[in-house]
């Protein structure tokens, strides 16, 4: 099965490694990426905080380029994460009191309050769900949010777009944003003419959401918000 990768380069090679050994053919197709501030991540890491939570990996990733005198005291920090790939990254950078919470910003906000959690500095980025901090404000959580990256279009290659040739027969999309661009680029749709052949893999019923009902001939989504439970759909 030839499969188009949406995620950004770094993660993208990543999946495209798990597709091959899978026995699929990945098409790299990078719609977003990132631009990290990590002097912004810095500062926030002296404000008064008990817990850091971080609803994505880029946060870490924006972490990694913190000069190490100021991360390093924020290492016995508890940091709770919204699943496994994000606590997976922050146990990595060196953290060392990491929570992997059930894969969703609802539910993260949701598990904190039943923890106990009274005190929270949201490492975040932009665009993003605002599910994370509705929920800690209904739960009566003091937080601050702090963006320490944001998500911007990526320009597309001409050999990307070569790329796309054969028509693949599916797409896997792990932002909702990232869903947005592909509908809306006017080379992928000269390019992808006929979308009805092609199915749509969604980390989420959210980002499925960003996708009009009619627009690909399948629209499937992981029971649960990881890759390992949207590749098993393949």
């Amino acid at each position: 099965m030839r499969v188009i990768v949406t995620r950004p380069e770094i993660g993208g090679r990543r999946t495209a490694d798990r597709l091959a050994a899978m026995g699929h053919d990945a098409v790299l197709l990078p719609l977003t990426e990132p631009e990290h501030r990590p002097q912004a991540a810095a500062e926030a890491l002296h404000l008064p905080h008990a817990v850091i939570a971080i609803t994505s990996a880029e946060a870490v990733r924006t972490l990694s380029a913190v000069e190490q005198a100021d991360l390093q005291p924020a290492f016995d920090t508890p940091v709770h994460a919204v699943g496994t790939a994000s606590a997976t990254a922050a146990r990595n950078l060196g953290f060392r009191q990491v929570t992997a919470g059930p894969g969703t910003g609802a539910g993260l906000a949701q598990k904190l309050a039943c923890d106990g959690v009274q005190d929270v500095l949201y490492l975040a980025g932009r665009p993003r769900s605002a599910l994370f901090e509705a929920g800690l404000a209904a739960a009566g959580i003091r937080f601050r949010t702090v963006e320490v990256y944001s998500m911007r279009p990526a320009a597309l290659k001409a050999e990307q777009l070569t790329a796309l040739s054969p028509h693949p027969d599916a797409v896997l999309f792990y932002s909702s944003e990232a869903a947005r661009i592909f509908m809306n680029h006017p080379a992928l749709r000269h390019a992808l003419p006929d979308l009805a052949r092609m199915t749509a893999f969604c980390l989420s019923r959210t980002i499925a959401d960003a996708l009009p009902a009619d627009s690909f001939g399948t629209i499937r989504v992981a029971p649960e918000p990881s890759e390992e439970q949207l590749l098993l759909l393949l």
